[in-house]
């Protein structure tokens, strides 16, 4: 699978920042954000880079208080913007807990151990995967889940959060234009995202410190 436009240490730059910013935003997150910022300023100059800069300049502009608020509004109490990849294909159902039981298993087989209780398909866990441990198979597994992934991009585009940029990021990496709306979305589940079967080698890359999840 090709990492589109730009190339593999860059998509890995891309991820890495993306799991940063959609963390919740406690002390740690926040004092990462300027190492962020200096990695994003050194891509090249395309969609990604211009979504996580537009999201940092928005999150440098609030105090740390309101964006922590904000976080929690978007995050813990809209249905429709939901962190978890799962969750989009499988719902509150049993099919879920193999679903996660598999991630987890992906995960070791690339030598990546969680950190504290976080779930496997929590989006910035599957960014740092596929950023930090193996980057071919992190983005067929956002690919795997593309459908529930735009969904969740329109859903913060509706809700008028910054918090969309960094998916939308994470969206032009991946094959094919991103569906224009929710029924364009819902279609893609149906039929499938478009596949690239290329191969990727990661460049040597310096993971960006995250804060542990919550």
């Amino acid at each position: 699978m090709s990492p589109g436009p730009i190339g593999a240490r860059e998509s890995a730059v891309v991820l890495q920042a993306a799991s940063v910013c959609l963390q919740y935003p406690d002390d740690t997150v926040l004092a990462a954000l300027p190492v962020v910022r200096d990695a994003v300023q050194a891509l090249p100059e395309d969609r990604p880079r211009e979504r996580l800069g537009r999201f940092l300049d928005s999150a440098a502009a609030v105090p740390p208080a309101a964006l922590a608020e904000h976080y929690v509004e978007v995050f813990d109490t809209r249905r429709r913007c939901c962190l978890y990849l799962t969750w989009w294909t499988d719902g509150d159902t049993r099919r879920r807990g193999p679903a996660l039981a598999a991630l987890k298993a992906r995960y070791r087989t690339a030598g990546l151990d969680l950190r504290g209780d976080e779930l496997p398909d929590y989006l910035p866990v599957v960014c740092e995967y596929a950023a930090t441990a193996d980057l071919a198979d992190g983005l067929a597994l956002l690919q795997e889940y593309r459908a529930g992934l735009e969904l969740l991009r329109l859903a913060l585009l509706d809700a008028g959060t910054p918090y969309a940029a960094p998916v939308e990021a994470v969206c032009a990496l991946l094959p094919g234009p991103s569906p224009a709306d929710v029924a364009a979305a819902k279609a893609l589940a149906r039929s499938g995202p478009p596949r690239e079967q290329v191969g990727l080698e990661l460049a040597p890359f310096t993971p960006i410190p995250t804060g542990e999840p919550r």
